[in-house]
């Protein structure tokens, strides 16, 4: 079980899930002081990051109480076991998993499945989601967010892939529960020139624009 549980009051306050995937450790722990100072409160680390394990333990030693911690492209229940054993608050796939959504609901993990069809959201809700990750979003656009929500008005969605400044607002606006940020997030151009000022700005920038959503 996690060592602290995912809390439900931090990500209202900046629905966005940051997906950090082959950043290298030293890249992580300049970027997640960063991170928090930013305003942003809930962080995915995926399983096909070399050294995942350690980075969520590492992020949940050092910011418990201040970010979620969570396991993302966990695709087995080996993944899960990993995850959960190194203190993930949430996990997400990229798939309509049964048996990781079941095991997940069971132990009262959070769980983010994937799914792209209202078909596979309505079965990943049903199976016990807490949101459905809509993915990749981006090809679909906002328009299908809003769509979907339409009939399936409770079902909590998670938009992700392909969402950046540019278009978070109109899924927002669409009726987005949430976010789901990777590589638009986490700007390789500032990370690799340690250009941390540049990133809090646009860290900042992300944050406002969703969590505006919220207070028109």
């Amino acid at each position: 079980m996690p060592l602290t549980t995912f809390s439900s009051d931090l990500f209202a306050r900046a629905p966005i899930v940051g997906i950090i995937r082959h950043l290298r450790p030293d890249e992580v722990a300049a970027i997640l002081p960063v991170y928090v100072e930013s305003g942003l409160t809930t962080l995915e680390i995926t399983m096909n990051t070399p050294g995942a394990d350690e980075l969520i333990h590492d992020a949940l030693a050092e910011y418990a109480g201040r970010l979620n911690i969570g396991a993302g492209t966990v695709r087995t229940l080996a993944d899960l076991d990993s995850a959960l054993t190194a203190g993930a608050q949430f996990i997400v796939t990229p798939t309509v998993d049964e048996a990781v959504i079941r095991q997940c609901f069971d132990r009262g993990v959070p769980i983010f499945p994937g799914a792209f069809t209202p078909t596979e959201i309505q079965r990943a809700w049903t199976l016990g989601a807490t949101m459905v990750k809509v993915y990749p979003a981006g090809v679909l656009g906002p328009t299908y967010i809003r769509d979907v929500k339409a009939p399936l008005d409770d079902v909590k969605l998670l938009p992700t892939g392909g969402i950046g400044l540019d278009n978070v607002a109109a899924f927002m606006q669409a009726g987005a529960d949430g976010v789901g940020m990777g590589s638009q997030l986490f700007d390789k151009t500032l990370i690799r020139a340690k250009d941390w000022a540049g990133l809090r700005m646009h860290f900042s920038a992300v944050c406002q624009v969703v969590t505006q959503r919220f207070t028109e």
